[in-house]
């Protein structure tokens, strides 16, 4: 069943690349029949010069025999360029489509799949297809047309010898099938093993300035070298089943040789075969045995794509859980006012008991900027998630102008959404392309503007290349507050209706995460501001507090008003203010 299944999708691989394989399978056969035609001239060339010798006869069979090879070695390299060339389109293809498909699916998949792993899949796997559509297809089907056009000559020449030679190769398929389970288990091993080296080295590469912060070059260290040997181990099991099966495959090969060489020259010698029918059954088998002993690389091949392909599939048959529904809605951008509301919103994580988000009812109006407030784990983010749908919500619960977000065509919701999460990622590009990523054809003034509006135009000009400063991975070369800054810029930049700040402000000093709000606020007076933060200060200058706690909103007003409110924000704007005492 898992057998039949592969092949269809070889078959699925191959399919848009017919004719270039149906082409190189045409000169493989062709290449076949040349290579049986030459040794049968051969055959006539000995019995005719050892009658009649002629210098003539010589040349004219030489020159035949070489204009012959002459072809054979064109068409063969025909016949690897059309093959290989469908390997390399295929291997493109599906860097392609694995790379498409993430982007597809939802963040939450890629918490539970690590980049290590999928990298791997989509490079060292993908190799491998290539190799199996390429190498073990040219493999097996020259073996294929070997065996198909040389045996029935040479049972034609002598059925006996040709039986005699050939009775070795039932042993030969007899060790191929016996070794197949254990090289395919063993190459998967080899595979898992990589692919958990990969994710150990790119941790360790993204979390290289805490490795030295905590000093543990040492453990981490050890830990590679822990992986290490974990490859080397299963790389050296399957070497040493490869290293035992090949040369079996190659001497019994070798032995069907030995076979026609000793009943061969005992016939000559009774005068009951001819020498050209001896030194064709000879060139034969020879032609045989290099299919033959290559047939143990071929299988390895084979495993290595089968394992790759059920690797791969296992991410390309992932469903989305987050994607339009077949009559969804789309929305122009400046049709939208920015309206948020909540309806018994509800959310939990899979694998939790406890929900994340309980029971949310809110209205946001257009235009007004709330700051929702609360202890860490109070559902502040996954409210924030749950707006651009990077959470998997039910239907009926969220709303944007009053219409369903399960029911808008994603690219049009999140084209009304700008949104600075907790991690300020940056590209390693400049800080010019990092502020207009959302809109990469902005002009060079919007840029400088939004800069301006997120305060961070100053520091900007200050460095030696201004915005054509390129921020390293992640944008390590910035502070915090900078990155952050940074983000910020590239969420206004594209200007819509609604934005929300996910602690976004956090490496920024109060004074000026107030300021920021403010030219939020006075800016752009058609944008809804959602400022989740714990900077009680900027929080208190927003239209409206709702505070947060264990998944429920439990309290909503005015700072002036919820201060003088018992309850959680005033606990909290009581700590705020001795932490500003203390400082």
């Amino acid at each position: 069943m898992a057998q039949s299944r592969r092949l269809a999708k070889l078959g699925t691989y191959l399919r848009p690349h017919w004719q270039d394989t149906a082409l190189g399978i045409i000169a493989l056969f062709s290449v076949n029949g040349l290579g049986v035609y030459i040794p049968l001239l051969i055959r006539s060339g000995v019995d005719t010069l050892s009658t009649t010798f002629s210098l003539n006869q010589v040349i004219r069979y030489a020159v035949i025999i070489i204009s012959l090879s002459s072809a054979m070695w064109m068409m063969r390299m025909a016949s690897r360029i059309w093959i290989f060339g469908v390997g390399r389109q295929v291997e493109f293809e599906l860097k392609q489509r694995i790379f498409q498909h993430l982007l597809k699916l939802e963040p939450a998949y890629f918490t539970t799949n690590t980049p290590g792993d999928l990298i791997s899949r989509a490079t060292s796997d993908v190799e491998n297809i290539r190799r199996l559509l390429g190498f073990a297809v040219l493999s097996l089907a020259n073996t294929l047309f070997a065996y198909a056009l040389t045996v029935p000559v040479m049972l034609s020449i002598s059925v006996d010898l040709t039986l005699a030679s050939l009775a070795v190769y039932p042993f030969m398929f007899l060790l191929v099938y016996l070794f197949s389970d254990r090289l395919r288990q063993q190459q998967a091993a080899v595979q898992e093993q990589l692919s958990d080296m990969s994710e150990l080295i790119q941790e360790d590469i993204s979390g290289i300035s805490l490795i030295k912060i905590y000093a543990q070059e040492e453990n981490e260290r050890q830990a590679f070298q822990k992986k290490n040997q974990d490859l080397l181990t299963a790389n050296l099991i399957l070497a040493r089943t490869r290293n035992t099966l090949f040369p079996l495959i190659g001497g019994l090969a070798n032995i069907s040789s030995l076979i026609i060489i000793w009943l061969g020259t005992m016939r000559i010698s009774s005068d009951s075969l001819p020498v050209g029918d001896f030194l064709a059954l000879l060139i034969y088998v020879e032609r045989l045995v290099f299919p033959t002993a290559l047939l143990g690389f071929t299988i390895t091949a084979y495993q290595r794509g089968e394992v790759s392909i059920d690797r791969l599939e296992s991410i390309l048959s992932v469903t989305p859980k987050i994607q339009d529904p077949p009559d969804a809605i789309h929305l122009a951008a400046n049709t939208i006012k920015g309206e948020v509301t909540a309806k018994n919103l509800s959310y939990t994580y899979p694998g939790a008991n406890i929900p994340a988000l309980n029971d949310i009812n809110l209205t946001i109006a257009p235009g007004e900027l709330v700051a929702i407030v609360g202890a860490i784990g109070a559902g502040k983010s996954t409210l924030a998630n749950t707006l651009p749908r990077l959470l998997d919500i039910k239907a009926g619960q969220l709303f944007l102008d009053g219409l369903d977000i399960t029911k808008i065509a994603l690219n049009d919701l999140r084209r009304a959404i700008a949104y600075v999460p907790q991690d300020s990622f940056l590209f390693s590009t400049t800080i010019q392309n990092n502020i207009r990523y959302g809109d990469p054809v902005r002009k060079q003034e919007n840029v400088v503007t939004v800069a301006r509006l997120a305060q961070m135009e100053a520091e900007i000009n200050n460095f030696p290349q201004q915005y054509e400063t390129i921020v390293g991975e992640r944008g390590i070369t910035l502070s915090g507050g900078q990155r952050q800054r940074t983000a910020l810029a590239r969420a206004m930049l594209i200007d819509a209706p609604v934005l929300i700040l996910d602690d976004a402000l956090s490496s920024v000093d109060n004074q000026t995460a107030t300021q920021i709000l403010r030219n939020l606020s006075s800016g752009t007076q058609q944008k809804t501001v959602i400022f989740i933060t714990h900077q009680l200060s900027a929080a208190a200058t927003a239209d409206r507090i709702m505070v947060m706690d264990k998944g429920e909103i439990v309290q909503i007003g005015k700072h002036t008003e919820l201060v003088e409110q018992p309850g959680l924000y005033k606990k909290l704007w009581s700590q705020h203010q001795v932490q500003e005492l203390l400082k």
